[in-house]
């Protein structure tokens, strides 16, 4: 229990060192313009999120570096990279067995085949939806976490409105080569803790 707390302790402040323009990744937290939520689900959420980090780093040190966690409203979304499907289904049930948890959302890939090329595909894929969103004036851009992998994009992130959250899927929807959009995308009227 103790190498666990001080484990915590250790990314909490490895994680809080984090630059300011470092957002388009997950696990750094999403950085939220405007954030809905209560003070103390901020705190939930972000303890919540360091129990799974450091779970998972406590399961298999790799996994530090190759799974992005990130927790809104109690929601896990878990994105990254791992070996074998056996992985993917021992993250998820980590994730799961996480105190407060009301859902997990895996988008964790299992590697193949893929090379530099679609590499920097998926990277000029997120750059390319981030610009798109911070041109348009009807998105808080920094509300939103992006992610590609294998031309698929992982958008997780708070909406003002309906409106606002088809426009963010619509701009995803336009950017060539795109395989897919996933989105998980959050009304400020549905997080559940902000209701009367």
């Amino acid at each position: 229990m103790k190498k666990i707390i001080n484990l915590i302790i250790i990314l909490f402040l490895f994680n809080s060192c984090t630059p300011v323009g470092d957002l388009g990744r997950f696990g750094k937290g999403v950085s939220v313009s405007f954030d809905p939520r209560t003070v103390g689900m901020q705190i939930d959420d972000t303890l919540m999120q360091k129990n799974l980090i450091a779970r998972l780093t406590l399961t298999n040190k790799k996994y530090f570096l190759s799974i992005q966690v990130e927790v809104l409203d109690g929601r896990i979304f878990v994105t990254g990279k791992v070996d074998e499907p056996e992985e993917k289904l021992r993250i998820t049930k980590l994730a799961w067995e996480t105190k407060g948890v009301r859902s997990v959302k895996n988008a964790i890939e299992i590697k193949g085949q893929q090379n530099f090329k679609s590499s920097a595909k998926d990277i000029l894929i997120t750059s390319q939806l981030r610009s798109a969103m911070i041109f348009n004036k009807k998105i808080k851009s920094s509300n939103y976490t992006l992610e590609t992998i294998n031309r698929k994009i992982y958008i997780f992130g708070i909406s003002m409105d309906l409106d606002e959250k088809k426009e963010v899927i619509k701009e995803a929807n336009e950017i060539y080569d795109v395989a897919k959009v996933i989105p998980t995308i959050y009304l400020v009227k549905d997080l559940s803790r902000n209701k009367n």
